[in-house]
C-alpha cells in the first residue's frame, strides 16, 4: 500500500493554520477538482477524494490533535472515501449552502433533500483540582430545543399535514447555472424546509421546535485541564427540517488550588523548611493528591532546590502516563527567636566568624549614652 500524503501537504497549509484556513484551502481545491468541473479527468477526482479525506480531519478540532500527535495511524477510523457519492453523502450540507456558499448543488439535481442538522450547545462545568486529576461523574442542566411533542416536529396542528412546496418541489433549494458550476440557494418560498404549513402547531407556532430543559450525567475522563473540550454526541438541539440532531459540547474549567499549582500532567508545590532542616538533612511529610509521603531533605539543601516525587501528578489523558509532583524549598527565616535560639545563632555566627548586627539594646539604654556619652571617648 502506497504511504499517504501529509494531510497539511494535500491541502496545502501550514500545521499551524487555523480553521478558517483549512477551510479556505479546502474550498479552493474542491472547486478545482470538483467532478462536475473534472467530469472526465480521473487524476482531478482522486485528487477531491483526497484533498476531502485531509479536509475531514483537519476540520475536526480531536481528530487534528489525534493526527498531529500520531500521524494517519491516529485517524484510521475516519471516513475512506472510495467514490464521491460517498464525499457527497458525507458532506452533503458543505455542497448545499454552508461552508461553501451554495456554490455546488446536489449531484445529478434529483437526490432527496437533507435536513440541516440541528445547532451545537454549550454547557460550562468546574472542577477542582482533585476531580480534574481523578475523573469523574458530572450532573449538568441546561435548556434546548427539542422536537415539539404536540405535532411531532411537523409543525403542523395535529391531524393536519405540511405541503410540499411547489416551488422547489420540496427538495427546500433552487438551482441556477452559473458557468460550468451550479448555484444552489434556499428555496425563497420555504425558506429552505421543502415544504409549507397551512395550519401551524399552536404549542410549537409552526416551528416543530420546542423549549425543553435537559439534564445529563457526563463521565469527565481523569487528567483534563482547564480549557478541555468534551463532546457529548446527540445532546443538541433538533434539527427544525428532520436533519440529525446537534451536539453539546462541555468546557472545563479547573478552580485554583491552596497547595498545587499545574504544568501539564506535572504538580508543583512550594514547601517551607527552617534553616536547620535544609543545614542539616531531614524527612518531611508533604501533601499529595493521593494522601501525605514522607520526602528526604538532603543536608545542604539551598533555597529553591526541587525535589521530584515520581508518579504523584497527573495522568496524561491521551498516554495515560502519570506526571510527577517537583517539590519546591524555600528557607523560612523566623521572625521571633526564644533567647535560646538566638544565643545557639550567634554562638554559630561566631564560630563561622560572620558580621551579625549586636544585640539590640533597649530604648533607656540608646537614651543613656546619648545625655551621657563614654568618658573614654571625651579623653581621647
Amino acid at each position: 500500500m502506497a504511504e499517504k500524503t501529509c494531510y497539511y501537504e494535500v491541502l496545502r497549509v501550514e500545521r499551524s493554520a487555523s480553521k478558517v484556513e483549512v477551510d479556505r484551502a479546502y474550498r479552493k481545491l474542491a472547486i478545482k477538482y470538483h467532478p462536475d468541473s473534472n467530469r472526465d479527468d480521473e487524476s482531478a477526482i482522486e485528487k477531491f477524494k483526497e484533498a476531502t479525506e485531509a479536509y475531514e480531519v483537519l476540520s475536526d478540532a480531536e481528530k487534528r490533535e489525534r493526527y498531529d500527535h500520531h500521524g494517519h495511524a491516529g485517524v484510521e477510523g475516519v471516513h475512506q472515501f472510495n467514490d464521491v457519492e460517498d464525499i457527497f453523502e458525507a458532506f452533503g450540507d458543505l455542497f448545499g449552502g454552508g461552508m461553501f456558499g451554495d456554490l455546488f448543488g446536489s449531484r445529478g439535481g434529483g437526490r432527496s433533500r437533507r435536513g440541516r442538522r440541528g445547532a451545537d450547545l454549550r454547557c460550562n462545568v468546574s472542577l477542582t483540582l482533585e476531580e480534574a486529576a481523578r475523573g469523574v461523574e458530572k450532573e449538568i442542566s441546561f435548556r434546548r430545543r427539542a422536537k415539539c411533542d404536540t405535532c411531532s416536529g411537523s409543525g403542523a396542528e395535529p391531524g393536519s399535514e405540511p405541503m410540499r412546496c411547489e416551488t422547489c418541489d420540496g427538495r427546500g433549494q433552487v438551482i441556477q447555472s452559473a458557468g460550468i458550476l451550479r448555484v444552489q440557494t434556499a428555496c425563497p418560498n420555504c425558506s429552505g424546509t421543502g415544504q409549507q404549513i397551512s395550519n401551524p402547531c399552536t404549542d410549537c407556532r409552526g416551528s416543530g421546535l420546542q423549549n425543553q430543559k435537559a439534564e445529563l450525567t457526563v463521565d469527565i475522563p481523569p487528567g483534563v485541564d482547564d480549557g478541555t473540550r468534551l463532546r457529548v454526541q446527540g445532546e443538541g438541539e433538533a434539527s427544525p427540517d428532520g436533519g440529525p440532531v446537534g451536539d453539546c459540547y462541555v468546557f472545563i474549567s479547573v478552580k485554583p488550588h491552596t497547595l498545587f499549582k499545574r504544568d501539564g500532567t506535572h504538580l508543583i508545590l512550594q514547601l517551607p523548611v527552617s534553616y536547620s532542616q535544609a543545614a542539616l538533612g531531614a524527612e518531611i511529610e508533604v501533601p499529595t493528591l493521593d494522601g501525605p509521603q514522607t520526602l528526604t531533605v538532603g543536608p545542604g539543601t539551598q533555597n529553591g532546590d526541587v525535589f521530584t516525587l515520581s508518579g504523584q501528578g497527573i495522568v496524561d489523558p491521551r498516554t495515560r502516563s502519570k506526571g510527577d509532583l517537583l517539590v519546591q524549598v524555600f528557607i523560612e527565616v523566623p521572625k521571633k527567636l526564644s533567647s535560646k535560639q538566638e544565643k545557639l545563632l550567634r554562638d554559630l555566627a561566631d564560630l563561622d566568624h560572620e558580621s551579625v548586627l549586636p544585640h539590640r539594646t533597649t530604648f533607656l539604654e540608646k537614651l543613656r549614652n546619648f545625655f551621657e556619652p563614654d568618658t573614654d571617648a571625651k579623653d581621647s
